[in-house]
């Protein structure tokens, strides 16, 4: 079907053949920047122009004039020989790009000034050289640290998990390297310390600090049965954790992965990028060539004319077009990385500005997925009484409304008395004995069947429950139903900022859900959506997103990942949200770890926000090119604008540091400070 043609995940990509900084480091960009530049000073010591400006002469001192020589050869060969490495490499793939007009540049004014040191008429470009590669091999290094200060969170990320684990083994600790846990050893986890693997508390109760995940500063309750992830940090209380994937299956492996599989995958926008830089090097080659050629015929000197035609080669240089697109992704990914958002699908990222519907499940997406109670209706007793005698038969169940009951009671501070004699009926509800009389805690038809009997009021609760779409738990005495407690999906904090956000942007929010139609329509409401499915089979939401689509609408599909698979790769962005540590989700675009709505509104808004700073940097690097080529081919030289080799490096380095500058911009901003109604550029 047309709209899985964006949703193919391989495996981690090769490195890319046009890129030209492969097997490079910044440390070795400054080593050779660093030693140029020395090799640098006598040359320009030495060279006419300086002499010149400064009025000096240097002392009379036998064979000095071979000095400048011997240093632009030593700055050509281990500062020069870089870029034209790169450059034959590029020629070699048929893709002439940046390293090309470098290698072309400063290998042109090399041979020449050489020719001329073994007596060619003209003036040799020693200074022009030596000044060239430095400001070169500079721009590369800053560029470089700029590439690898965006990736830094991928090792910061893998640098989290600690190196031994204390393992529990026949009622001793034995220390033992991490990497050699397997699934199903237990671990003790001591306060302060970092999980070791991703597991489940099987002893102690504590809380945890995932901030490196989740970018939630929030320290998260853990108790026994709840999972824990590799690399947090374990607060208060000790641990016992029974191991459940080690190594590359951890949640931080595969978010590292993903990162860096989205950080290397090359996307529509950056093609046309790189298209453009390969169609500016073939105008710069030939326009150096013709600069060099008119001059040349206007009698201008071969010294002149083959300056004009350097400086067009190095001003043309198009890195500035070449980081354009690959800064800002760095950077964007980088960023919703360190705040628990996995973009997995570049090009679904980059298309995620032009959403203007957001399709929400509900179940584990708007809601949590577990219960709370909303709602306590009683009949001659106190209803916080109530909630504790339901809580003191319900404690020995592990039903999921039972478990809601007893963790209302204990928020709320109510006392629990014991009960004994405690038997569940399956399917039906439990009994006990509290103070020595029988209460029984369940479904309103077991209790009705059992001929309780229900006050007018307690009836009418009941029915107010079930029309809001509560699950109700009736609480009887005997024969005497004493409170009927309404239970319902806990909303997520953070579902009815993200509803509002959404739509004050003018983009349409709707819910599907499998649930019953009047517990879609009660979170719908307290949500704000005006629109919502109930009842709906996981292949009937795809269905509701291809009808959308087909509508000419670009649709956002958020689901838990799971039965909502097909809807998110239906979607023009597939979004899994409820992904706990459980990240390797094959259908979504983009993954959010913390199971937080809002982080949909953050996506959308760095989507924006990174297309604006793509735009920015493309519409810079492209006008500069379009001025800077004419003033280095000469055009100004009527009125004494005429730019050297040197020059042109520098303003060439400088366009390229303005647009690693620009992208960076993008980090210094909360996610949620990207507001959705931001103008884009050329609006």
């Amino acid at each position: 079907m047309a709209y899985h043609h964006h949703h193919g995940h391989p495996g981690p990509p090769a490195a890319h053949p046009r890129d030209r900084h492969a097997g490079h480091t910044p440390a070795m960009f400054r080593n050779r920047f660093i030693v140029s530049t020395l090799l640098t000073l006598p040359i320009l010591y030495l060279a006419e122009p300086v002499q010149q400006l400064l009025g000096y002469r240097p002392p009379p001192i036998p064979g000095l004039e071979w000095l400048s020589p011997l240093l632009a050869a030593a700055v050509y060969l281990y500062g020069g020989l870089v870029f034209v490495r790169g450059g034959l490499e590029e020629l070699a793939a048929r893709r002439p790009g940046m390293m090309t007009l470098v290698g072309l540049a400063t290998s042109a004014a090399f041979a020449y000034s050489l020719a001329v040191a073994f007596g060619l008429p003209g003036m040799p470009f020693y200074w022009e050289l030596a000044t060239l590669i430095d400001v070169m091999l500079l721009g590369h290094w800053l560029e470089m640290v700029a590439v690898q200060g965006a990736s830094r969170a991928l090792e910061e990320l893998a640098s989290a998990v600690p190196q031994t684990a204390h393992l529990v083994a026949d009622g001793e600790i034995v220390d033992v390297p991490a990497a050699d846990l397997r699934p199903g050893a237990v671990v003790l986890v001591r306060p302060g310390e970092q999980i070791p693997a991703d597991g489940v508390v099987v002893e102690g109760a504590s809380s945890v600090n995932e901030a490196f995940l989740t970018g939630e500063s929030r320290p998260v309750p853990k108790q026994v049965g709840d999972e824990v992830v590799a690399g947090s940090i374990n607060g208060e209380g000790a641990l016992k954790v029974r191991v459940t994937r080690t190594g590359e299956d951890t949640a931080l492996s595969q978010i590292t992965r993903l990162v860096r599989e989205a950080q290397a995958a090359r996307s529509r926008f950056q093609t046309a990028a790189d298209r453009v830089a390969a169609w500016l090097t073939f105008v710069a080659a030939g326009t150096g060539a013709a600069a060099f050629g008119l001059w040349l015929g206007l009698g201008a000197g071969l010294a002149f004319a083959l300056e004009r035609g350097v400086t067009v080669l190095v001003i043309a240089c198009p890195h500035a077009l070449g980081l354009a697109v690959p800064l800002v992704v760095v950077n964007a990914t980088a960023l919703a990385a360190r705040n628990g958002i996995i973009i997995r699908n570049r090009e679904a990222f980059e298309r995620a500005r032009e959403i203007n519907v957001v399709a929400f499940d509900k179940t584990g997406t708007l809601t949590e997925g577990r219960f709370g109670v909303e709602a306590v209706a009683a009949e001659g007793i106190d209803p916080v009484r109530a909630l504790g005698l339901a809580a003191a038969v319900e404690t020995f169940s592990e039903h999921a409304l039972a478990q809601a009951i007893v963790a209302e009671a204990r928020a709320r501070g109510v006392p629990v008395p014991p009960a004994g004699g405690v038997r569940a009926v399956p399917g039906q509800g439990v009994e006990g004995e509290v103070d020595g009389r029988l209460y029984r805690a369940g479904r309103p038809e077991w209790l009705l069947g059992l001929g309780v009997e229900l006050p007018e009021r307690l009836k009418q609760a009941l029915a107010e429950a079930e029309a809001r779409g509560l699950s109700p738990v009736v609480l009887a005495e005997d024969r005497r139903a004493l409170a009927v407690l309404g239970l319902a999906d806990r909303i997520r904090p953070g579902a009815r900022e993200a509803v509002r956000r959404l739509k004050e942007a003018g983009i349409e929010v709707i819910m599907a859900t499998g649930d019953a139609e009047a517990a879609a329509k009660r979170v719908a409401e307290a949500l704000g959506i005006d629109r919502y499915y109930a009842r709906v089979l996981p292949a009937d939401k795809a269905r509701i997103v291809e009808s959308l689509r087909a509508g000419g609408k670009r649709v956002a599909f958020v689901g838990d990942g799971i039965n909502d698979a097909p809807a998110l790769l239906a979607a023009d962005l597939g979004v899994a949200i409820g992904a706990g540590t459980n990240v390797a989700i094959e259908s979504a675009d983009v993954v959010l770890v913390k199971n937080d709505p809002l982080d949909v509104v953050r996506i959308l808004g760095l989507s924006r926000a990174a297309y604006a700073k793509m735009v920015q940097n493309l519409v810079w690097a492209v006008g500069y090119n379009a001025a800077a080529i004419p003033l280095a081919a000469g055009v100004g030289y009527p009125v004494r604008l005429v730019l050297s080799p040197a020059a042109g490096a520098v303003l060439m380095s400088l366009s390229t540091i303005i647009v690693a500058l620009n992208a960076m911009l993008l980090r210094r901003r909360h996610l949620l400070a990207y507001n959705l109604l931001e103008h884009l550029v050329g609006d």
